[in-house]
């Protein structure tokens, strides 16, 4: 592999880190699923939750309630190409997130998250795509009201 294909399938990767949270936060949730191989993963061990598959994944996300408001910030963002076809990652996230939110601007408070997502990536038919997501969350609360006071 060639350091230019190296490169391109590094900002291909960066590229699905960050379309996956634009997604959840100013999108439709549930198409983060197209973003994920056919046999794609997502799974947080904290809480035994395991996602499989396109169609799962696609229910999962879809779930979101329709008046949470969110928006998650992406950094320390390190992609390792292991062949032509497969990469690793390890992306650093921090989430603000209300429920309850009905318009207008919500007081800023505290992230509700903080932790980081292990990635692996398959490229398949010229197109890069998740191949599993695993949540490693050290720091996490509740997700408050927008209607009650943020502390």
């Amino acid at each position: 592999m060639d350091c230019m294909e190296r490169l391109l399938a590094e900002r291909a990767c960066e590229h699905l880190i960050v379309d996956f949270v634009h997604r959840l936060d100013l999108g439709e949730p549930s198409s983060v699923a197209e973003l994920f191989t056919e046999d794609g993963v997502w799974q947080w061990p904290q809480d035994g939750r395991l996602v499989k598959g396109r169609d799962a994944l696609r229910a999962y996300f879809g779930s979101r309630p329709a008046d949470r408001l969110s928006r998650r910030l992406m950094s320390n963002v390190l992609v390792t190409v292991a062949s032509p076809d497969t990469a690793e990652a390890i992306s650093y996230f921090t989430t603000y997130r209300v429920d309850g939110y009905d318009g207008g601007m919500v007081p800023a408070g505290p992230p509700v998250q903080v932790g980081h997502y292990e990635d692996t990536f398959r490229k398949a038919d010229g197109a890069w795509l998740l191949a599993s997501r695993r949540l490693h969350l050290p720091f996490g609360g509740a997700t408050p009201r927008a209607n009650s006071p943020l502390s």
